[in-house]
């Protein structure tokens, strides 16, 4: 089991003054919650960090301690591209060779750092024997709107029906093979299970909640913050140093 995390963004709507993915969260980087769910896990064999090139945030001193707690397993790869997208297409065609075609990759988002090991071993456990492979996602409860703007505002224009309809969420888990030629031929979608959607797969939906935050905005850190500590992540438990 392998991961690709992409932390090549810079997070341009929660503003800061660096990327999000660095920005504190109970006493840590954001970045360094994601990781650790990923570098604890006795399933995982090797994570790699998808960096812009010219990120040097990562190699601040006072965070080098920190990311050095993960190193048996992590490995950082400066390939990142303009979007998420290129930065996964660029990862994976750095891994050609090292990685058998039938091994299982896992996509997480950088900006997801409350995925609980929960969450984590119920996708690895549901897809293990999958023939296609799928992603956590949570189905929609709110009623959707579609808008029109016209001048400075926007309206109603469509109701839609929500039956059906899934909030998806990562990680994305699918065979490298498969998800590297899937991605090549459909470069236009947004993530994995679009490409092996476009590819004619059917991945599978493994439901998730809505614990799985993807920080977006300012405001996120504070629910962030909530959610971590109600897992263990304040004493330490997240990391194995509790």
């Amino acid at each position: 089991m392998r991961v690709i995390i992409p932390a090549a963004g810079s997070g341009s709507r929660v503003g800061g003054v660096c990327p999000k993915q660095y920005l504190p969260l109970l006493g840590r980087p954001l970045l360094a919650h994601t990781l650790a769910v990923f570098c604890r896990h006795p399933k995982v064999a090797r994570v790699w960090l998808t960096l812009a090139e010219a990120d040097e945030f990562w190699r601040q001193p006072e965070q080098r301690r920190l990311w050095l707690d993960f190193a048996p397993r992590l490995e950082i790869l400066r390939c990142g591209g303009a979007t998420r997208a290129q930065s996964v297409r660029n990862t994976l065609a750095a891994l050609q060779g090292k990685v058998p075609p039938e091994d299982w990759i896992l996509v997480h988002d950088a900006a997801r750092p409350c995925l609980s090991r929960v969450l984590l071993d119920r996708l690895l456990d549901a897809l293990s024997d999958d023939p296609v492979g799928g992603l956590l996602a949570v189905p929609l409860a709110d009623t959707l709107k579609r808008g029109e703007t016209d001048g400075a505002q926007t309206r109603v224009k469509q109701t839609l029906a929500r039956q059906g309809l899934w909030q998806a969420q990562t990680p994305q888990m699918f065979r490298y093979g498969t998800l590297c030629a899937a991605l090549a031929a459909h470069t236009e979608v947004t993530d994995e299970a679009g490409a092996m959607e476009a590819a004619g797969f059917a991945p599978r939906l493994i439901e998730s909640d809505i614990s799985n935050l993807k920080v977006t905005r300012p405001a996120d850190f504070a629910l962030a913050e909530w959610i971590l500590k109600g897992q263990g992540a304040k004493d330490g438990e997240r990391y194995g140093d509790a």
